[in-house]
């Protein structure tokens, strides 16, 4: 079954705010989306977004799966659904299932057009440890497969890999941009700096407001290194399962970072009470920002052309913007 185009429960705004919202919706990015087919339950596939997307007038979305690189899929629905609007891309996470550190993979995945590598999620060690303190187990994890093992990306100094240092060069070579996932983010420091020494250009860090134990002083110093930080918007939205923090302080990680290193991503898809459509949440997300007092310049930077230049489909968001 198709998910309707909003969550049934959405919030109603007066006719001028929906108005701005809806032209603001025009253009975005969603960088970093759970839609399926996947081992764990989603409640709309990529195809399915990508046609209710289309209506909102989104450029382009990222998909992600912690288990596989989704590209052969993106790639079946440019060829088969020409009429889409929005481009469909995808990606790679160095999870168990692709290998960890695979360089293999992520060759691959590149050469396919994959636009992100994230380094590892559910399988990060600090993933591991975070996932006993705060007793969250992913659903799939214990009913369809074998429990996960860590995958490391430093030593026991400390130090980075060689593993780790031949990702980078990977993402580097292809101009491919390299998200923290579930890192540490003492580990995405090591990471993006070392990245920066061999020439990485695309750096994304992975909502530092959950899992990863980043300070606003880290979203600062990492943001002014060169990288973006992507928030997930469902960790902030009212009657979501996964908020974990208010409205307000997505305005403080946003004020940290700057509204020019600033990526707004949903990471919504998940099946279930509490789980927004992802445009739904891209909506409260907008009304949030709206509420801060952010121009819609600001807004469409946080919400379309930072993500844009972060992958590098700028092209995507202008086309979109010729559209409206």
């Amino acid at each position: 079954m198709t998910a309707p185009l909003y969550d049934p429960a959405r919030e109603t705004y007066d006719a001028a705010t929906q108005a701005r919202i809806d032209a603001l919706l025009v253009g975005v990015v969603d960088p970093h989306v759970h839609t399926g087919p996947s081992i764990a339950t989603r409640a709309l596939d990529h195809l399915e977004y990508a046609q209710d997307a289309s209506k909102a007038g989104f450029a382009a979305v990222v998909t992600k799966d912690h288990d596989y690189a989704g590209v052969m899929t993106a790639w079946m629905i440019h060829k088969h659904h020409p009429e889409l609007t929005t481009k469909v891309y995808s990606s790679i996470v160095l999870n168990n299932v692709v290998g960890g550190l695979n360089p293999y993979a992520v060759e691959h995945t590149a050469a396919m057009g994959g636009k992100i590598c994230w380094l590892p999620t559910l399988t990060a060690e600090n993933h591991l440890r975070w996932e006993k303190k705060a007793g969250w187990v992913h659903p799939a994890t214990t009913t369809k497969i074998r429990p996960a093992s860590a995958v490391p990306v430093t030593d026991a100094n400390g130090a980075l890999l060689d593993a780790t240092k031949e990702i980078i060069d990977i993402c580097a070579r292809a101009d491919m941009a390299l998200a923290s996932g579930h890192l540490h983010v003492s580990e995405t420091w090591k990471i993006f700096e070392e990245g920066k020494r061999r020439g990485l250009k695309r750096m994304i860090v992975t909502h530092p407001e959950e899992i990863v134990d980043a300070s606003l002083n880290d979203v600062k110093g990492l943001a002014a290194m060169g990288a973006f930080i992507e928030h997930s918007v469902g960790f902030f939205l009212e009657g979501s399962k996964f908020k974990v923090a208010e409205a307000a302080d997505l305005v403080r990680q946003i004020e940290a970072a700057g509204v020019d290193s600033t990526i707004l991503a949903s990471d919504l898809g998940q099946a279930g009470k509490g789980s927004f459509h992802p445009i739904e949440g891209f909506r409260r997300a907008i009304k949030i920002c709206i509420d801060a007092g952010y121009s819609d310049e600001a807004i469409r930077k946080m919400t379309s052309t930072n993500a844009a230049r972060a992958i590098g489909v700028e092209a995507d968001v202008a086309a979109a913007r010729a559209r409206a």
